[in-house]
């Protein structure tokens, strides 16, 4: 109550202060005006005193259910409604805008490759020499809408076309994440990393040739400790579905799941993954299917690994994964089967998998998250007192496409990797292949086993 009191007598004493702070010097006169004005504010702020002394009871015995502070000082004494969230802007390679839980950002990237192949001169293609091209050229954004709501929007420029890739709606509530749209289905820890956080330029030969693509469903994540479980629907990519592409007839759809244990011992991070895959061709099945792989580098069309045509109605695919990370040192291995469902016939069952080991030489460590390899910065980047970072991996990867009647070939490659990374969300990417083909697709002369060497080149910004 005292605390009311004061501020009535100061509210009141502010009305007569501008006149106050006006005069420099008075007379007589108007200091005997300024003493009655002053025993006239006494008398005004004595009479609020017994006013609230009154109303004090009233307002007890009427609790919560009512109020007999005047009107006019119930308005002044309520708090400023609170101000807006701010917009804060910070930088992560482009800028991301954010407002307490919505965000957005900006993304981009650029891939340019160039190649060499080195492969026998009699063999009946003139793919041999140099190569390049504009491998990706994607454009899109991210963001989140709030109440756990989000968003991603990716589209690509590649091999003259425009493609969506990432493309979905986003919910996420605690250990749970649902998504609706184009987005992978699980099918292998090389497959879901990042083209731009790779080890080496291309993925592992069994992720092109057994089709892996980004397709339209609904699919629903589990992350709760060390384990994380993905499961989907799916019915084909969103280019498939177009009308031009005769969308309207294809019904095909899959069933993709995957499971990980990422334990992490000491100083050790350890990844454990297995995934399961079941599709249903639908009226697919009017065009026959073919497996095929290029001979590592994508500048490059030509292929030295594939089967004839195979009528078939589905296929069941599945694989096993492990990697880990400690310290600077890293490293993967993948198995994968892939088995074709022909009617009347015996089913081929293909095979791919790989092993790599990889060393950060500055030092840094490579990240791991929600079961995947991601992007690491440099300890110290170029241009700032530092080299940025230098990383070398040696790979080897195995594939084959020889099962029952069918024969597509086998390859051996021995890739050596090395990544610079000036500066977070730069690099540049120098590769080295062998590849030793059998029973290749394209002979050389009367010879179908033999090898060929790659030299590859990319320069690549992620943002």
């Amino acid at each position: 109550m005292k605390a009311s009191r004061w501020a009535i007598a100061i509210a009141m004493l502010q009305i007569a202060a501008p006149s106050w702070a006006s005069a420099q010097s008075i007379s007589q006169g108007e200091a005997e005006q300024l003493r009655a004005q002053i025993a006239a504010l006494k008398a005004q702020v004595q009479m609020l005193e017994t006013r609230l002394d009154v109303a004090a009871p009233v307002s007890a015995a009427a609790g919560s259910g009512g109020s007999a502070v005047p009107p006019a000082l119930a308005s002044a004494s309520k708090p400023a409604a609170a101000a807006e969230p701010a917009t804060k802007i910070s930088w992560k390679g482009s800028p991301q805008f954010s407002s307490d839980d919505a965000k957005f950002k900006v993304k981009g990237r650029i891939q340019y490759d160039a190649a060499l192949l080195m492969a026998p001169g009699n063999i009946s293609d003139r793919a041999q020499g140099y190569s390049n091209e504009l491998r990706r050229l994607r454009l899109g954004a991210e963001g989140q809408l709030g109440a756990g709501f989000g968003y991603k929007l990716e589209t690509e420029l590649s091999d003259n076309s425009i493609d969506l890739v990432d493309t979905f709606i986003t919910y996420e509530n605690g250990k749970w994440l649902v998504t609706l749209g184009n987005h992978n289905q699980f099918q292998s820890l090389d497959e879901l990393i990042g083209d731009t956080t790779g080890s080496v330029m291309e993925r592992a030969a069994f992720t092109d040739a057994f089709n892996f693509e980004r397709r339209l469903g609904l699919s629903a994540q589990y992350r709760s400790g060390i384990l994380l479980a993905q499961l989907g629907l799916f019915s084909d990519s969103a280019d498939s579905l177009t009308n031009d592409e005769d969308g309207d007839e294809n019904n095909s759809y899959s069933v993709d799941g995957r499971v990980v244990l990422a334990p992490r011992i000491g100083k050790t991070q350890l990844h454990f993954g297995a995934s399961g895959h079941w599709r249903d061709f639908n009226r697919l099945a009017d065009e026959p299917q073919r497996y095929r792989q290029r001979p590592y580098l994508h500048s490059i069309n030509t292929r030295f690994l594939a089967t004839p045509s195979i009528d078939a109605t589905g296929e069941s695919h599945y694989g096993l994964e492990f990697a880990g990370t400690r310290g600077p040192l890293h490293w993967a291995g993948e198995t994968h089967w892939l088995r074709t469902k022909r009617p009347g016939l015996s089913d081929p069952t293909f095979f791919g998998g790989y092993a790599e080991v990889g060393y950060f030489l500055t030092g840094e460590t490579r990240s791991y998250k929600n079961g995947i390899f991601g992007s690491t910065k440099p300890k110290q980047e170029f241009g700032d007192g530092g080299m940025g970072s230098l990383q070398v991996t040696a790979r080897y990867d195995y594939l084959d496409l020889n099962d029952k009647d069918i024969v597509g070939g086998t390859q051996n490659a021995w890739i050596l990797g090395l990544v610079w990374t000036p500066i977070e969300y730069l690099r540049f990417n120098l590769n080295y292949a062998h590849l030793r083909y059998t029973d290749a697709a394209i002979p050389a002369g009367t010879d179908r086993d033999y090898g060929v060497n790659v030299v590859g080149w990319r320069a690549e910004l992620d943002f």
